[in-house]
């Protein structure tokens, strides 16, 4: 008599582990990269003659780099916010933010060129969409499947 193993079944109703751990992961990471970003963004700033802020660029490379490794990251959790999405059933609005955090990560770099007046507003909505992404993601909902 053969005796049959049969593999465990997985856990009805949620999201394969992996997937939204990877998920967690870069979403924290992109908070953690939004952060440091925005730390070295001060250092680049300097007042003028007239007390106007303007933008050093010698002193912003550290800035533009943090932003860099933030979009690289962003790029990263759109795909996985995709895969949790699609193959493994879970939310579809974390992948929406996700794109749109892309979106407006990319559009920080030409916003920069405009100016000031542009570029702040984006960067502060680009961090209230990670917030409430980053909140999500490690709430228990995540992982269940719709």
């Amino acid at each position: 008599m053969q005796e049959t193993v049969a593999a465990p079944p997985a856990r009805a109703g949620l999201v394969p582990a992996g997937l939204i751990y990877t998920l967690r992961i870069l979403v924290t990471a992109h908070t953690v990269a939004l952060l440091v970003a925005a730390s070295f963004a001060g250092r680049g700033l300097v007042y003028d003659d007239n007390f106007a802020l303007t933008l050093d660029p010698s002193r912003f490379e550290t800035h533009v780099m943090a932003g860099l490794a933030a979009h690289v990251i962003g790029l990263l959790q759109l795909i996985a916010a995709i895969l949790v999405w699609r193959p493994g059933r879970g939310a579809g609005w974390p992948a929406l933010a996700s794109l749109g955090l892309f979106v407006l990560g990319v559009a920080q770099h030409f916003l920069l060129m405009i100016g000031l007046n542009a570029h702040l507003p984006n960067g502060v909505a680009l961090f209230g969409l990670l917030l409430a992404t980053t909140i999500w993601v490690w709430s228990p909902r995540a992982a269940q499947r719709r």
